[in-house]
């Protein structure tokens, strides 16, 4: 069992949680994964590792409440315990021998593009971070990302924070003005990701893409994650899950993304059924 240390809602649909989990704490990296139960029935979750603390032995995690697992998983309060979590897995993040990144995210994404920036930063590189979410009330960790980055760039769909606009127009401004970076890092929506791709395969600047999104069972068994990268099939929890975003099929992957709404949509509605019941 795993106990909850902190608990905290960054917007209204996100969670982040503090996990006491040592051995995992030991051995993680930025851009690697765990997987959770939260109950010993529940199903398995993969959630990338938001931030770590050897001293004090614990992970922490970031999630968007969007399907019955999260929900269930989000009931959990502070000082109350996870059934399983076991990681790290997946390929960290190449970090080595980088000067200057852009590291772009979008919405919950952030919560995985955070640890990157963080540990480019930490390991000398100059960090331009790039974030992007529909409305202020969205935002996540914008101190976070201040402090390890050199330039924060904040924009909104609607302009309610930040600058207004996609964060594609933020990179091809920086890019334009005279920016040259080793690699731009992008996380988020598959959709965000594609277009980032599109923008950089331009310039010619080399874009590593986390496809964190499309995983599931984590472990290569259910095959829910494969990708067609450079032609070749690959699985995004034990290939990746970063690959070189002008090689990846981003439109294969956002079609093969939405196959189980219905059954996602079905298993969300049985859980919110339960709650309710509950509350009678």
């Amino acid at each position: 069992m795993y106990k909850i240390l902190t608990k905290r809602e960054l917007n209204p649909t996100v969670t982040l949680m503090e996990i006491q989990a040592p051995m995992v704490s030991k051995k993680a990296k930025a851009g690697q994964f765990v997987i959770l139960r939260s109950h010993d029935d529940s199903e398995r979750i993969p959630l990338t590792v938001a931030d770590y603390n050897r001293e004090k032995g614990s992970v922490t995690v970031i999630f968007q409440v969007v399907g019955a697992a999260t929900m269930l998983l989000n009931e959990l309060k502070e000082g109350e315990y996870i059934s399983d979590f076991v990681g790290p897995l997946g390929r960290a993040t190449h970090t080595e021998g980088l000067k200057k990144v852009a590291v772009v995210g979008g919405g919950v994404g952030c919560a995985i593009a955070y640890p990157v920036a963080k540990a480019l930063s930490e390991n000398g590189c100059e960090v331009h971070s790039i974030v992007g979410f529909r409305n202020e009330e969205l935002i996540i960790l914008k101190d976070e990302f201040e402090k390890v980055s050199s330039k924060y760039v904040l924009m909104t769909d609607d302009g309610s924070a930040g600058e207004k606009g996609l964060v594609t127009d933020a990179l091809r401004a920086l890019i334009e003005s005279g920016e040259q970076y080793d690699e731009v890092i992008t996380i988020g929506p598959l959709v965000m990701m594609k277009f980032v791709c599109a923008l950089t395969k331009e310039y010619g600047i080399k874009t590593v893409a986390s496809m964190n999104p499309v995983m599931i069972d984590g472990t290569g068994m259910c095959g829910g994650c494969r990708l067609t990268v450079g032609g070749k099939m690959k699985f995004a929890c034990v290939d990746g899950p970063e690959f070189d975003g002008h090689e990846i099929d981003f439109d294969e992957a956002i079609m093969r993304s939405s196959m189980y709404k219905c059954e996602e949509a079905a298993a969300r509605e049985k859980v919110c059924n339960l709650f309710k019941k509950e509350a009678e």
